[in-house]
């Protein structure tokens, strides 16, 4: 993505001062910077340079206990213990609630400093209930007592907006999630509106809360290139990279131009436009540890750009050529019962839920160790 490298830019007092591209994102223009881990060493740098938050998922709590397994091994042995008749889904829980409520540790410190307002862990419920709204909402209703600085994330599905309003209702602030258009990210809005305003018919506070919905804009990327490929689409390959920035300054522009209460977050890197593009934006950023690493060595210089529009032509031909960008950047592209089968949706959730019972896999070896092996 060539047009974000503008090295011609002045340097900035925040660049002469010593900061990092991240601390000059978050400290020189409204946009946030969340971790996109609950790994204490990640979160602990991302808190370094200037983040405000973290989210976790289940292929992300799966990376982090292989990667932190010293921390956690004696634990997991220690849960199985003291619940003797817990079955493993049971224990594989308990484990992701306990590394969500330690990430949420290091962030309360920022979400007493701004009220609620950030300083937020993301905790997933469980994808496996996608299409169950009553099972989303309970989960995510309990998932909001476990820490004062819980975010509870749900899957942007048919189910999964219903449970969003329901949650909210209940005074919990939501990361919608599993979403990658403009159809579910208005979807979410509503959901979150209709819940909020049901709180203060009934004189209940919302002053408090901060609900998000994410836009994963790599894999809205990753389903283009995907269809590029299988059907056989001739199309400029450097405008594909641009599929997910087009979708999220549109989301962007009709949160503000509408006023909805939830805030924007961009998510899934791909590529460092997705953070320097976006620079400027009242929204979040929730960006990995590896592509925090790459973009406090980057030299672009650290400029708003949120208010600069993907080149017409770009979208023009994603537009004409893609029948799914369509439903992508169409506010009526797709109906929330269409949700579930959009392509980016389906990957996604294959790939959260086989985590789910990946991580299931590990907790399963400390219960019933292999007994051919010594």
């Amino acid at each position: 993505m060539t047009a974000t490298l503008i090295s011609s830019a002045p340097e900035s007092a925040a660049a002469k001062a010593g900061l990092s591209p991240l601390q000059q994102t978050v400290t020189t223009t409204p946009t946030d910077y969340w971790n996109d881990s609950c790994s204490i060493e990640e979160l602990t740098y991302g808190i370094q340079h200037g983040a405000v938050g973290a989210t976790t998922n289940p292929q992300i709590v799966l990376m982090v206990l292989k990667k932190e397994l010293h921390l956690w091994k004696d634990r997991i042995s220690q849960i199985i213990l003291e619940n003797p008749t817990w079955s493993e889904n049971e224990i594989t829980w308990k484990l992701v609630e306990e590394m969500a409520v330690r990430g949420a540790r290091l962030l309360k410190p920022a979400y007493d400093r701004y009220q609620g307002k950030k300083g937020r862990l993301s905790i997933q419920t469980n994808p496996v209930n996608y299409r169950n709204a009553e099972a989303i909402a309970r989960q995510a209703i309990y998932f909001n007592t476990l820490a004062p600085n819980m975010q509870v994330k749900i899957p942007v599905t048919c189910a999964g907006v219903k449970a969003i309003e329901e949650a909210t209702y209940n005074g919990v602030s939501v990361n919608a999630t599993v979403s990658f258009t403009v159809p579910q990210a208005i979807a979410v809005a509503e959901a979150v509106e209709r819940g909020l305003r049901r709180r203060e018919a009934e004189g209940l506070d919302v002053s408090h809360m901060a609900p998000v919905s994410t836009t994963m804009i790599g894999r809205t990327d990753d389903w283009m290139q995907v269809l590029v490929k299988r059907d056989g689409i001739d199309l400029d390959p450097t405008y594909l990279p641009w599929a997910g920035i087009a979708c999220f300054k549109k989301i962007y522009a009709l949160y503000h131009e509408r006023g909805y209460r939830t805030r924007p977050l961009a998510a899934a890197y791909r590529h460092l436009g997705h953070w320097s593009e976006l620079i400027g934006g009242d929204v979040v950023l929730t960006i990995p540890y590896e592509w925090a690493l790459k973009i406090n060595a980057s030299d672009i210089p650290v400029v708003e750009r949120m208010q600069n529009p993907v080149a017409a032509q770009i979208i023009e031909a994603l537009y004409e050529r893609i029948p799914d960008f369509r439903r992508a950047y169409d506010v009526d592209g797709m109906t929330p019962e269409q949700f579930d089968g959009f392509g980016a949706t389906v990957r996604t959730l294959r790939g959260f839920i086989g985590a789910v019972h990946d991580l299931t896999g590990v907790v399963r070896e400390y219960m019933l160790p292999n007994p051919d092996v010594k």
